[in-house]
């Protein structure tokens, strides 16, 4: 996949645009963070907008992925020696805290470029190394895969359709498929509860000071389905 805007540009508008900040539930870890969230999003559209790229998702630490790593650091043995994709990176909150709990290789993927460019510099902010690629693996077959960590990404229903198809496959093809759902309202029905926590979140995101957030493994199911339930 290529780009217009060069991965300098991208790394220096991360820079110029969010400050490194501790995560709130994982404060071990520190990623650049936008600290006013509305206004970023305002001030930038003009800029994301005429070199094609997208809403600065990663630039906050959203619940799932929060939630997610701090489980993954948590429980260091679910990755331990495995080789680990983080789908769906944005800020590569969850890859560092793969790496730190000791995966023997981590890939960070993500279809939106800042965010490849947002996980290099907050690996390098960490003192972390892992892979960061902006790319669409939704439907390919995961060669070298042992776990892939999928932090907040049930909020869309067409996108949630179509990665719970795939991950469903991914399942079957004995990869182990961990997510984090802040009560998002299409997080597949095939799943088992391995946690759960009140995560804090901003308020101009999700209108509340914490969210709860459950961490789910995706079952191996024969009809994969998505609810809007919650």
């Amino acid at each position: 996949m290529t780009f217009s805007v060069p991965l300098d540009q991208r790394l220096a508008f991360v820079r110029a645009n969010t400050a490194l900040a501790a995560v709130p539930f994982v404060p071990e870890l520190s990623i650049f963070t936008a600290t006013e969230v509305t206004p970023l999003w305002q001030a930038t559209g003009e800029w994301l907008g005429a070199r094609g790229l997208d809403v600065p998702f990663w630039s906050v630490p959203w619940a799932g992925g929060q939630g997610l790593a701090r489980w993954v650091l948590d429980h260091p043995e679910a990755v331990r020696g495995k080789r680990v994709l983080d789908f769906g990176s944005g800020s590569g909150l969850v890859a560092i805290a793969a790496v730190r709990a000791g995966a023997s290789t981590v890939r960070a993927v993500d279809v939106d470029p800042l965010a490849e460019a947002a996980c290099r510099l907050n690996a390098e902010a960490n003192r972390v190394a892992f892979e960061a690629a902006c790319t669409d693996v939704v439907g390919t077959s995961l060669e070298g895969i042992d776990v892939l960590l999928a932090g907040d990404v049930w909020y869309e229903r067409a996108a949630s359709e179509r990665f719970a198809a795939w991950l469903s496959n991914v399942v079957a093809s004995g990869v182990r498929v961990v997510t984090g759902d802040p009560a998002r309202l299409y997080v597949p029905r095939n799943v088992h509860e391995l946690a759960r926590y009140d995560v804090p979140t901003p308020l101009e995101l999700e209108s509340a000071p914490t969210r709860m957030t459950r961490i789910l493994e995706l079952m191996q199911a024969s009809n994969e389905s998505t609810t809007a339930s919650r």
